[in-house]
């Protein structure tokens, strides 16, 4: 175990990125807990004001992901510094992708219908990470016997493969399919031979002409979004804290028959 954490962690240079993830869902709970404490009136915390200014946390996550980042950039992949960079960029990115429903829309959504999407963005960043980890780095090991190297080589054949698959998937306007996609060669497949949704690039590109196509997929958009909205709703309401005051979700617009 611990020559599989040196090779596939340590060496290739993984750590900073595992102690990003950790600290940016650490910071997100930790953001989500505070904001629900001041909602309900609970505890010693306040909103932070100056004037007649309401600062959002987004703010200090800016400043944290600037010097984050910045310090990575000087520090490398090893050492010290670039462990406490990691820490200081994923606690910056919590902060900011907490609230980025207010940065999409440029208003104060935080716990409206609009402000699930920062929910959504954050689980899918955690994911897309995640994903990224447990898999294996083709570059920045040393000493490879050539079977390894090879074995590599293929990997990032693959994974070029998959990317191109998960771009047609981002295309067809699957963000989640997309994302997920770029490091489960499954999933990217399965968005990238499946019907566009309506509005997407894809769909405006190729089946403007194609009647049949655009109807069939704004009825597959339908069934799906009547299907999963409500379960995708209930994880969000839990995550995020959600009340029954903060809008009803609006319902999938049934497409027209032509």
């Amino acid at each position: 175990m611990s020559d599989w954490w040196y090779r596939n962690v340590v060496e290739p240079g993984k750590l900073p990125l595992l102690l990003a993830l950790v600290s940016f869902v650490g910071a997100f709970l930790v953001t989500r807990t505070v904001t629900r404490l001041i909602r309900a009136g609970k505890g010693p915390f306040r909103d932070i004001s100056t004037g007649s200014v309401h600062v959002h946390h987004v703010v200090p996550g800016v400043f944290l992901m600037l010097v984050g980042g910045f310090w990575a950039v000087g520090a490398g992949r090893h050492g010290a510094g670039s462990a406490f960079a990691a820490v200081i960029f994923g606690v910056g990115a919590g902060l900011v992708l907490d609230e980025f429903a207010l940065i999409l829309y440029l208003d104060d959504v935080y716990w409206s219908e609009q402000g699930r999407k920062s929910v959504e963005v954050v689980m899918l960043t955690a994911a897309l990470v995640l994903l990224v980890l447990t898999g294996f780095s083709p570059l920045g090991v040393d000493d490879l016997t050539p079977d390894e190297r090879q074995d590599r080589a293929l990997l990032a054949l693959n994974t070029g493969v998959n990317c191109a698959f998960a771009l047609i998937a981002l295309l067809k306007g699957k963000l989640r399919t997309a994302l997920i996609g770029t490091v489960v060669p499954l999933v990217a497949l399965i968005g990238a031979v499946r019907l566009a949704r309506p509005g997407s690039a894809w769909a405006r590109r190729f089946y403007r002409r194609r009647h049949r196509a655009r109807a069939r997929a704004a009825l597959r958009a339908f069934r799906h979004d009547r299907r999963w909205a409500g379960p995708r709703r209930r994880v969000q309401d839990w995550i995020g804290g959600f009340s029954p005051d903060a809008g009803s979700p609006p319902g999938p617009e049934r497409p027209r028959r032509r």
